[in-house]
C-alpha cells in the first residue's frame, strides 16, 4: 500500500530541524550549551520539582483505578477477540521494548552512584539503601507512567480504532476538534523532540560502556570514533531488524530475554555470591515495601541533601520521555487483552525484569564492595568513570572476557530491540491516517531510525556528563507531563462514553 500522499510532513521535518539545530549547538558549543542546560535544569527540577513528584503518583494511583474499576473489563478489541500473542512473547516484548541497554548500565552499579550519597548515609545503612533505591527509581511508580498510558492507548487503538496514531489523537475526547490544528501539532512535535531526548540520554549513559567493554575484550584504546562507530553499527542492526516489521520485533524480543538470562545466569551462578545476591535483594524488597508512600512522597523541601532533585526527578522525567512511543507499542500489541489483564501483566512482566537484572547484577557488585574490598563506590566518588567501574566488577568474575563479550552482545540486542520498537511507533506519526493494521513505509522507518541516532552523536561529541544528560531529560519531560494528564482524562471521557453506548446496546439487544 502507498501512503506517500498521507505523510505528515510537518511532523518529519520539525523534529529533524530541532535535532540538527541542537546538535550543532553542542558540537560547537560544547561549555556554553551545558551551562545553559544547567540553568533550565535548575528552575525544572528544583524550583518545580514537586510536579515530577506529583506526576508519578497521578499515573500510580490511575493505572491501579483504571484495573480495578469498572474499565478493567474493556476487551481491547472486540468482545470475543483473542490476544494475537502468548503471554511469553507479549511480556517479552513489553520488557525488552520498553528497556534498551541503559538497564544494564545502571544494574551493573548504580548502587555504587548512591553510596557516597548524604541521604544513604543519614538513613544509616549503605548495605539495605543502595540496594534499595535502584529498585524504587525502576519500580512501580516509573512504569505507571508506560502503564497508564498503555491502556489508553490501547483503547484508543483497538476499541475506537482510531485511525490517528498519535500523542494529539489521544486527547481528542477532551480537546475536540482542537486536535485538528496548531495544538494538536504542537503537541505531537512536543511528543517527538522528548522521545528522541529521551533515547538519546539513553545512548549517550551507555554506550560508552559497551564501546569500553568492547575495547577492553579486543585489547584496543576506547576512542570517540569507536563509540559513534558502535553507535552507527547498532543503528544498522536496529534499522534492518525493523524493516521485518512486527514479526521481526517479537522474535528479536525473545532472544533477547534468552540471552538477558544467559548473563542473569552467569552472574548467580558462577559469581560465587548466590546467596548473598538473594538475600541482599529479598531484604531490599521487602525495605522498598515498607518505606514506599515515603520514598515515594520525599521531596525534600530543606534541600538538606537534594536526593530527590538529583535522582527521583531525573528518573521519574526519564520514563516521562519515553512515554512517548513505549506505551504506544504496550497498548498495540496488547489487543485481545482486557485493560486489567494489559496493566497488571505490564507490571508484573516489566517489574519482574527490572527487579530481577537489579538484584542479581548490582547485588554482585554490592557483593564485591561489602565483602571482598572492591570500592567501586569510592572509585565513582573519585572521579573514575562508569565503564571503568563497572570492568573491573567484571574482573572479579571467572572467565571475565566471556562475560564481557556476553555484555557487548546483550547490549546491542537489548538497544535493537527496544529501538525497533519506537522506530515502528513513531513512524506512524509521520501519517495523517494509519489502520493499526497497516506498517509505515520502509524508507519512513529507515528515516526515524537515522534520526534517532544523530542527537546522541551530537551529546558523545559534546563529552556530556551523566548531570547534563539528565538535565536533557528532566526539561523534555515538563511539557509531556501536562499532556500526559490531558490523555487520561480524555480515556476516562470516552472510556464512559463507551460503556454507556456499550449498556445501552445490550439493553436493547436484550
Amino acid at each position: 500500500m502507498d501512503k506517500k500522499h498521507g505523510i505528515d510532513w510537518i511532523a518529519m521535518i520539525v523534529p529533524l530541524l530541532g535535532v540538527v539545530c541542537l546538535g550543532v549547538l553542542f558540537i560547537a558549543m560544547p561549555e556554553r550549551s551545558t551551562h545553559v542546560l544547567t540553568s533550565i535544569r535548575g528552575f525544572f527540577g528544583d524550583e518545580l520539582g514537586i510536579y515530577y513528584i506529583l506526576m508519578g503518583l497521578f499515573a500510580f494511583g490511575a493505572s491501579l483505578y483504571i484495573a480495578f474499576s469498572k474499565y478493567g473489563q474493556i476487551k481491547l478489541g472486540g468482545d470475543n477477540e483473542k490476544p494475537e500473542y502468548s503471554p511469553f512473547t507479549w511480556g517479552s516484548m513489553v520488557f525488552t521494548a520498553t528497556m534498551a541497554a541503559d538497564i544494564l548500565y545502571f544494574s551493573l552499579h548504580e548502587w555504587a552512584l548512591y553510596a557516597g550519597e548524604p541521604r544513604v548515609a543519614g538513613l544509616g545503612d549503605m548495605q539495605v539503601w543502595a540496594s534499595t533505591f535502584p529498585l524504587f527509581h525502576w519500580g512501580p511508580i516509573a512504569w505507571s507512567f508506560y502503564v497508564v498510558l498503555a491502556a489508553s492507548f490501547g483503547f484508543m487503538l483497538h476499541v475506537r480504532n482510531r485511525k490517528k496514531q498519535k500523542f494529539s489523537e489521544a486527547c481528542r475526547p477532551l480537546l475536540g476538534a482542537k486536535v485538528d490544528g496548531p495544538l494538536g501539532k504542537a503537541i505531537d512535535i512536543v511528543a517527538i523532540l522528548a522521545l528522541i531526548a529521551g533515547t538519546a540520554t539513553t545512548f549517550s549513559l551507555a554506550t560508552p560502556l559497551l564501546s569500553a567493554a568492547f575495547a577492553h575484550v579486543a585489547g584496543m584504546n576506547v576512542t570517540l570514533v569507536l563509540t559513534i562507530g558502535i553507535l552507527i553499527i547498532i543503528a544498522v542492526v536496529y534499522t534492518i531488524a525493523v524493516l521485518g516489521g512486527m514479526m521481526g520485533i517479537s522474535k528479536l524480543a525473545k532472544i533477547s530475554v534468552y540471552i538477558f538470562f544467559a548473563m542473569i545466569l552467569y552472574f548467580l551462578f558462577l559469581g560465587g555470591e548466590t546467596r548473598y545476591i538473594l538475600e541482599t535483594g529479598v531484604s531490599a524488597i521487602g525495605n522498598l515495601a515498607q518505606n514506599f508512600v515515603g520514598l515515594t512522597t520525599w521531596t525534600d523541601p530543606l534541600r538538606a541533601d537534594s536526593f530527590p532533585q538529583n535522582w527521583t526527578i531525573f528518573y521519574w522525567a526519564y520514563w516521562m520521555a519515553w512515554c512517548v512511543a513505549t506505551p504506544f507499542f504496550i497498548g498495540m500489541v496488547s489487543k485481545g487483552r482486557t485493560l486489567k489483564n494489559t496493566i497488571l501483566g505490564a507490571y508484573f512482566w516489566g517489574l519482574a525484569g527490572t527487579f530481577t537484572s537489579f538484584i542479581i547484577l548490582g547485588n554482585y557488585g554490592l557483593a564485591q564492595q561489602m565483602l571482598h574490598g572492591l570500592d567501586s563506590a569510592g572509585a565513582i566518588y573519585s572521579g573514575v568513570s562508569s565503564p571503568e567501574v563497572i570492568i573491573a566488577i567484571f574482573e572479579t568474575l571467572p572467565l571475565p572476557a566471556v562475560a564481557l563479550i556476553l555484555l557487548v552482545i546483550n547490549m546491542i540486542i537489548f538497544y535493537s530491540s527496544t529501538f525497533d520498537a519506537l522506530t515502528m511507533v513513531v513512524s506512524r506519526y509521520s501519517y495523517k491516517e494509519l489502520t493499526t493494521d497497516d506498517i509505515p513505509n520502509k524508507k519512513v522507518r529507515t528515516y526515524w531510525a537515522v534520526l534517532f541516532i544523530l542527537f546522541p552523536i551530537a551529546l558523545l561529541f559534546s563529552e556530556s556528563t551523566l548531570f547534563s544528560l539528565q538535565s536533557v531529560a528532566i526539561i523534555a519531560a515538563f511539557p509531556i507531563g501536562i499532556i500526559i494528564v490531558m490523555i487520561v482524562f480524555s480515556f476516562f471521557k470516552d472510556a464512559n462514553a463507551y460503556l454507556k453506548e456499550k449498556d445501552s446496546h445490550d439493553k436493547k439487544k436484550a
